[in-house]
């Protein structure tokens, strides 16, 4: 394991208190307190600092510290996991969990809030506050109206309020625009965090770095060069018990307006005049902007039937507990997007994402126009050499690029070659949740990795038509397989293939 941290040249965050409300859910445990062990790690968190959990279940601030201690310890070194394969450092974490306290309560009672009050009063973090919302999106309106009626959310002198709020952000667009106006009721847009975690992906980030900080790409990233793009998010798990959640979301609300559209606008956005957090977040909203609406006959709905997951047998969607018996809820969904604007003007962008499927593989594969073949006539050279710029986010973060080069021999025949550079390799990075950089740039109000409120509303709003029609049955594929026949006809019907999902 490197000793090589992130950020070795940041400062630690600013004094505050941490507030988590959901503090016993599998959020916390899996990614929220895994992410602030190694923000202690890395001596980032805040000199004055304090974590205070709150959830309804009764237990002391010693026992929830303990089982905390069991659950962070086996998250950090099961290999595998988001962020396992780690060491465990006994001292670090008992630093940081005598900074952790615990109590319990109802989100729907006032007395919470008073009591939250008198805690916060009492707090090392000098009265800036940042309150995590890891609980059930319907909770997500009421929480921040029961902390502005408590005037937990007013800023005293010289500190500050702020809010991180998980997805789904609203079902739809009307629900989206709801809860937007019903926060900002409370709170003001620098105050309000809506998380993404794939945001703190460092393949992501990199993303901006590696288009306007190489002069050899940016000159072919526009319509002129590029063919197509497919952006795949492919899971091999099913519901894991989460059948009543998922039933209410699905593929679409799960995945598409959030994650998918994160990486589709990092693509397809121009350059900003900086990597201010406005500056960035309005080129990002421009790409919506000038995207229409998704057509329904251009997606694809599909639900997983009884298969083999990598040689484990799953079974049915509708066979999940807590799933009904004829549910339509989508497992899988994939869309065709385009981009009206002079950058992307007849280049299409195909979007997929599915449970259950073949491999765990997220990519962006940017497909580049084929060089003409008049040069190769009379070589037995017959067909161009397929192009492909590959941004692989998991289950290895790193980039290719995929090009023709002669094999050797007289006779002049191609074949596709790879340029390969992996992360892990290059950087020695050690493993993290990507909710680190998340967290770290809330305390430090870096709201460049967040979604503005407008930015949540157009992505609602590309994708609303689809949901309007998700009364039809959605096509069925096996369990391990790259999903239903009719995404490949969705591409098909172009001309396209979609890439296989990556080999581990």
């Amino acid at each position: 394991m490197s000793d090589r941290t992130p950020r070795t040249d940041a400062a630690p965050a600013p004094d505050c208190t941490l507030v988590i409300f959901g503090a016993t859910g599998d959020l916390t445990h899996r990614l929220l307190m895994p992410a602030l062990y190694n923000l202690a790690r890395w001596k980032l968190l805040p000199a004055r600092f304090a974590i205070l959990g709150v959830s309804r279940s009764a237990m002391s601030s010693q026992d929830y510290r303990a089982d905390l201690t069991e659950r962070v310890r086996g998250f950090i070194t099961k290999k595998g996991g988001e962020a396992g394969g780690g060491t465990f450092d006994e001292a670090v974490w008992s630093g940081l969990a005598d900074r952790i306290s615990y109590m319990p309560g109802d989100l729907a009672d006032p007395n919470t809030f008073a009591a939250l009050k008198e805690s916060l009063a009492k707090a090392p973090g000098g009265g800036s506050v940042l309150f995590y919302l890891a609980v059930a999106a319907s909770l997500f309106g009421p929480t921040v109206r029961r902390l502005g009626e408590a005037g937990l959310l007013e800023e005293p002198e010289g500190a500050w309020r702020r809010v991180i709020i998980e997805k789904p952000f609203g079902h739809d667009l009307d629900s989206a625009r709801a809860l937007n106006r019903e926060i900002r009721g409370f709170l003001a847009e620098e105050q309000i965090f809506r998380i993404d975690h794939f945001l703190g992906k460092e393949t992501v980030q990199n993303i901006m770095a590696f288009r306007f900080g190489n002069g050899m790409f940016e000159p072919l990233w526009n319509r002129d060069h590029i063919c197509h793009v497919q952006i795949t998010v492919a899971e091999t798990v099913g519901v894991e018990g989460r059948g009543r959640f998922y039933e209410a979301t699905g593929a679409l609300r799960d995945m598409v307006p959030n994650h998918l559209f994160q990486l589709f606008t990092l693509v397809a956005m121009e350059p900003p005049v900086s990597f201010a957090a406005e500056a960035v977040r309005d080129k990002k909203q421009e790409v919506l902007l000038a995207t229409p609406s998704a057509a329904p006959e251009a997606a694809v709905r599909g639900q997983y039937a009884a298969g083999r997951v990598q040689g484990r047998p799953v079974g049915d969607y509708r066979h999940e507990p807590d799933v009904a018996g004829d549910s339509r809820t989508e497992t899988f969904v994939a869309l065709r997007l385009a981009v009206d604007n002079w950058r992307w003007a007849g280049v299409p962008f195909y979007l997929r994402t599915g449970k259950a499927m073949a491999r765990r593989d997220t990519e962006i594969a940017i497909r580049f126009k084929p060089a003409p073949l008049a040069l190769f006539r009379g070589t037995g050279v017959d067909a161009p050499v397929e192009n492909w710029l590959l941004l692989q986010l998991q289950p290895d973060e790193g980039i290719s690029l995929q090009f023709g080069a002669k094999i050797p021999g007289p006779k002049v025949s191609i074949d596709t070659v790879d340029m390969r550079f992996c992360y892990k390799d290059h950087f020695k990075v050690e493993p993290s949740t990507g909710y680190e950089t998340l967290i770290y740039d809330a305390m430090i109000g870096d709201s460049t990795l967040f979604q503005r409120a407008d930015m949540i509303e157009e992505g609602w709003r590309v994708v609303q038509p689809i949901l309007d029609a998700q009364a039809s049955e959605p096509a069925l594929y096996a369990a391990g397989s790259a999903g239903p026949a009719e995404a490949d006809d969705l591409l098909a019907r172009e001309g396209r293939t979609w890439r296989p999902l990556h080999e581990a």
